[in-house]
């Protein structure tokens, strides 16, 4: 075999893993543009999501305005703050009922008959 062939045999395995590694660039172009697409629309899907939920999680609770003084604790008496702190705590827990309560509602789902008669003695 002539020396020239052996150059040919070179520059021809040379230009093809050059197109090799140009087809296998493009098809991770092609991927890579694709899972962009894809986490665009579902990021988009998800911030609507997101933003719908918050818009149902806002519930209106209507309880009288807190008079509370930053500060007060430390002149309140021990049965004061025990009051306030169970306030609170009922005021907490009847919020967390009135969200599931909606939330139940609005899914369709059954409601727990605790709920119901929680609600119920409320008022």
């Amino acid at each position: 075999m002539p020396w020239w062939s052996w150059i040919l045999i070179w520059i021809a395995l040379s230009a093809l893993s050059l197109l090799f590694v140009v087809f296998l660039g493009f098809r991770l172009w092609r991927g890579a543009s694709a899972l962009m697409r894809t986490f665009s629309d579902v990021s988009a899907e998800r911030a609507t999501y997101w933003d719908e939920s918050l818009e149902r999680a806002t519930v209106q609770h209507v309880t009288e305005p807190r008079n509370v003084v930053p500060g007060a604790a430390v002149f309140a008496t021990p049965e004061e703050m025990k009051h306030d702190y169970l306030a609170a705590k009922e005021e907490r827990r009847f919020a967390r009922l009135q969200r599931r309560v909606a939330r139940r509602k609005e899914r369709g789902q059954l409601q727990s008959l605790r709920d119901i008669e929680a609600l119920q003695d409320v008022g």
